[in-house]
Parts: C-alpha cells; sequence; structure tokens
C-alpha cells in the first residue's frame, strides 16, 4: 500500500512541479501562465504533448529542444524531480495526517520561493496567499475552528516582528535589510510554527544564508543575496524536527 501511495504521490509531485517552474518563472515576468502554452524560451516552439512529460521527455531528449537544439533549463528537471521526491518523503515520515498535508504546502512553496527568488528576487504573493488559505482549512478540518484566531495571531506577530527588523535594518544600514516578500513569508512561518518556534526558525535561516552569503561577497562582491529560499528551508526543516526544536527552546526556560 505505502508503495502505491509513493508512485501515486511522486507522479502527482513531478507534475506539480512542472506547473510551479511555470508560476515562477512567468509571474515575476508579468506573464500568463495559461497562455502561450509550454513552448521552448529559445525558439518559442510550442512543444507537443509527448515532449512534455515531466522528467520523462527531459531524458529522452538529453536535456534539448526537439527543434532547436539548445539545452532546456535545468532547473524544470530539478524542481520537478525535488517536487515529487518532497511528496513523497512527507508521506513516508508523517504518514495520512495534519502534518503531511502541511508538509505537502511547505514543500510546494520552498520549490517556488527557490525558483523566483534566486532567479527574480522575488516572492511571489500568490502562493503565500493560497498556502495560507490551505493551512487555515487544515486547521478547521484537524482542530476545528477554534484554531483559526491563535494561528492568525501567531502568523500577525512574527509578521510584525519581521517588520519591525526589517525597518530597524534599513535605519542602520541606509538600505533594504529584508524585501517584502521575506516580511510576508514570516506570516506563514508563524501560522505553522507558532510565535516562539518562529524566531528560532528565522534565527536559524541566517546560518543557512551565512554560507551562500559569504560565498556571494567574495566571488560578487556587492551583490544581493535572496534569502527567502533560507527562509523557507528552514521554516521546513524546524516543522520537520518540531519537537527536537521545540525542546531546545524549552532548554532556555530553565536558566
Amino acid at each position: 500500500m505505502d508503495i502505491y501511495i509513493s508512485v501515486i504521490l511522486f507522479i502527482f509531485g513531478i507534475i506539480l512541479g512542472s506547473f510551479y517552474n511555470v508560476l515562477a518563472t512567468r509571474l515575476p515576468q508579468n506573464k500568463s501562465i495559461i497562455k502561450p502554452g509550454s513552448h521552448c524560451v529559445f525558439c518559442n516552439k510550442e512543444l507537443k504533448w509527448y515532449e512534455n512529460i515531466p522528467l520523462v521527455s527531459y531524458i529522452l531528449q538529453k536535456g534539448k529542444c526537439r527543434h532547436c537544439k539548445e539545452h532546456i533549463p535545468y532547473d524544470i528537471f530539478i524542481s520537478e524531480l525535488a517536487t515529487g521526491i518532497l511528496f513523497v518523503f512527507s508521506y513516508l515520515y508523517f504518514g495520512i495526517s495534519y502534518n503531511f498535508f502541511i508538509m505537502l504546502i511547505l514543500s510546494s512553496l520552498c520549490i517556488i520561493i527557490f525558483i523566483s527568488d534566486f532567479k527574480y528576487m522575488i516572492i511571489l504573493d500568490s502562493p503565500l496567499v493560497i498556502s495560507g488559505i490551505l493551512i487555515l482549512i487544515l486547521k478547521v478540518v484537524y482542530y476545528g475552528y477554534k484554531a483559526i484566531i491563535p494561528t492568525l495571531l501567531s502568523g500577525i506577530i512574527t509578521f510584525l516582528i519581521m517588520l519591525l527588523v526589517g525597518f530597524v535594518g534599513k535605519k542602520m544600514y541606509k538600505r533594504e535589510a529584508l524585501g517584502g516578500g521575506d516580511i510576508k513569508l514570516s506570516f506563514i512561518i508563524g501560522m505553522v510554527l507558532g510565535v516562539q518556534l518562529s524566531m528560532v526558525s528565522l534565527i536559524f535561516s541566517t546560518f543557512l544564508a551565512l554560507p551562500y552569503a559569504l560565498a556571494t561577497i567574495v566571488l560578487k562582491k556587492d551583490s544581493e543575496v535572496p534569502f527567502g529560499p533560507f527562509i523557507a528551508s528552514s521554516l521546513f526543516i524546524v516543522f520537520l524536527y518540531y519537537d527536537k526544536f521545540y525542546n531546545i527552546v524549552k532548554l532556555f526556560y530553565l536558566f
């Protein structure tokens, strides 16, 4: 049964991963996600259905367009494969449960943010809004309507804290310390983790981003660092190991 569900989830994941790539690359450029249909970004040739099968078409075509022979961006393949793997992992780790569905949302959000923020330095509003709505629906389904208020409050408090951090950082460094998308993402973090673990997650994200930031400074110098992927990754990791991180928080109450 686990194998059957895992296969279904993997197929579902790679299909969604393909869509997430379209979403994350077209919306930042103010392009429609419907028209034109799937096409080669180099020769603009519309793809046939058999050229658009997630993972399979990329492998059979050896990563090249059948028409112009240009290399297809590898991030398309990676986003499809990563989404499929994350969906299967979520099921194997949590089973069919509240945490499983939250992990599907977080996995999807991570994939979209990685693509849009690394490519265009943008965290899209629509995936954040949809994620927030889905999280609230799950809260109601599993915990009832009484869970809505504390969930929203946690999101709002975390958002306000990040807004304050961004404001202070801007005053200190005379430039934007946090992007608007990063601050909006903190609302989702608060909804999922609660205020205390949200702070842990945000602090942890700075450590995740540090090696990349240092490498960017050395190699590119004054280049901006997309912080969103590291915030999203930290959220994913802290939720995955929620109990362990929560135990760390409780240790501080002993001092």
